[in-house]
């Protein structure tokens, strides 16, 4: 920190109070997040959230009327906010807004812990652009919850020492295992790190607070049980919650080449930080941030799967120590920050310059800011009063949500799931592979309306008897009734 500081300065980082902080990450992550408010559907996981959100809304617990692999306070999120707000994308996505905000901040304030005031607000903003772009992050993803409880959490197991505050550390963290059932591992270390500390002579914690920490998490998780067993349905949690979980990453693995990119350069980092002493591993703070990298990259091992937005579960923690050694580089060897870096932050958010772009157009020519197949393949078939009963969705399945209507069948709720006959038995699916699961819904429900995206594969490359099978179906059985946009609605001969 320097002795006498630049009065004239337009932004004097140090004069910050936390609250303008907040304030100015709120309005740089809804600067960033804003035009994507309108779009139908960002990722496919976040439409089936809202399905769900929506069936438990109207009074069905997640796993009964509709299912999907995920714990239940991930679609209790959801179910919130459309109870309170209804059928609005516009308060869904401002709810993510305020997920990545708190993120942010609480990186920023552990990062306090370690850093300078400077160089903690811009680890705050990498958070956001890493929370924000980049592939499918613009929408309301389960890490985005999930992560909003995990940092919060770990700031108040750094800081607050108190019985109190270790406590609701045990329930934050308690409502990130029940979102993300894979950050049981991270929680499972820390808490391991907990016992440790309390055992060793070195006492930042005593075993009552250990107790605490492991009763707020677990208070959490009976809490989520509780409906289920008040309804004679505890069964029906187990199995989705946690036996379908295990089953899905046992059966859908990514071979080690698809897994080890983010472990190599993780290993690599920490080891030039080690060999380099630009971390101080005898640091509490640094310590709990490498117990908590260390429980996340083993979930990953352990889950077999590494997707994009994963990684949300990583970066804040990482983006920390980085900043550490990246100060340190600095110090040492008095770099400065060239002056067009400036320029280059301003280029970061071109997705969202681009998405501004697009709903100004779509106002022009559509008279909505709102935009893509989920909200025009509706409009459309509600304007020509085309059948909905059965209607199925290979694609942009937020259409039943716009339609209130439901999918055919439970394992349809994700269009995924239909060839996810590994999972069928933790919904008492009666058919009992993809194959038989498709010919019910074809042959003996048979929709009249089907929904799939012009010159694509319809289901996963990897499924080849079952893209034939609908394929040749669909070819013998359907006529393309019309084109919307990149949607192709179909319609049943017979």
């Amino acid at each position: 920190m320097p002795s006498k500081r630049n009065k004239k300065a337009f932004l004097d980082f140090f004069e910050l109070k936390s609250s303008l902080v907040f304030l100015i990450f709120l309005i740089v992550t809804f600067f960033i997040r804003f035009p994507f408010f309108f779009r139908d559907y960002i990722d496919r996981d976040e439409s089936t959230f809202i399905l769900l959100g929506q069936s438990w809304a109207d009074g069905f617990l997640p796993y009964t009327q509709l299912w999907d692999l995920k714990p239940p306070l991930t679609f209790a999120f959801f179910a919130a906010i459309i109870s309170v707000f209804g059928k609005s994308f516009i308060a869904i996505r401002l709810a993510g807004v305020f997920l990545v905000v708190i993120t942010a901040y609480y990186t920023y304030k552990i990062a306090l812990l370690v850093l300078s005031k400077k160089a903690s607000i811009i680890v705050g903003l990498l958070c956001i652009f890493l929370l924000s772009l980049f592939g499918s992050l613009q929408g309301v993803m389960s890490e985005h919850i999930c992560i909003a409880f995990f940092i919060p959490a770990l700031y108040f197991l750094q800081s607050k020492k108190t019985l109190g505050f270790t406590f609701l550390a045990g329930l934050l963290m308690g409502a990130t295992v029940m979102v993300k059932l894979n950050m049981a591992f991270p929680i499972f270390f820390i808490g391991l790190y907990l016992i440790y500390e309390a055992l060793s002579s070195k006492k930042h914690i005593n075993l009552l607070h250990v107790i605490l920490f492991g009763v707020g998490v677990l208070a959490v998780i009976f809490a989520t049980i509780l409906p289920y067993y008040l309804s004679n349905q505890a069964i029906i949690w187990w199995e989705s919650v946690v036996l379908a979980p295990l089953e899905y990453t046992e059966a859908r693995r990514y071979s080690i080449f698809k897994l080890a990119p983010i472990f190599v350069i993780t290993g690599l980092f920490l080891f030039y930080a080690y060999k380099s002493s630009s971390l101080n591993f005898r640091n509490r703070t640094i310590q709990i941030l490498l117990v908590a990298i260390a429980g996340v990259l083993v979930s990953f091992v352990k889950g077999g799967r590494i997707n994009g937005h994963y990684l949300i579960q990583l970066h804040p923690m990482l983006l920390i120590l980085v900043a550490i050694v990246i100060q340190k580089l600095t110090t040492d060897y008095k770099a400065k920050v060239p002056k067009y870096a400036l320029l280059l932050v301003l280029l970061i958010p071109a997705e969202s310059y681009l998405e501004y772009a697009n709903i100004i157009k779509n106002k022009y020519e559509r008279n909505t800011f709102f935009n893509g197949e989920g909200f025009s393949v509706p409009a459309y078939i509600k304007n020509n009063n085309l059948e909905t009963k059965n209607i199925l969705f290979f694609e942009y399945h937020i259409g039943y949500w716009n339609l209130d209507t439901l999918p055919p069948t439970i394992a349809s709720t994700h269009p995924s799931n239909i060839c996810r006959d590994e999972l069928f038995t933790f919904f008492d699916n009666p058919r009992k592979n993809s194959m038989e699961e498709l010919k019910f819904i074809m042959e003996e429900l048979q929709p009249k309306t089907i929904v799939i995206r012009k010159g694509r594969r319809i289901l996963d490359k990897k499924e080849i008897e079952e893209n034939k099978y609908i394929d040749a179906y669909l070819a013998k059985h359907y006529r393309k009734f019309a084109t919307v946009e990149n949607a192709e609605i179909l319609q049943r001969l017979e």
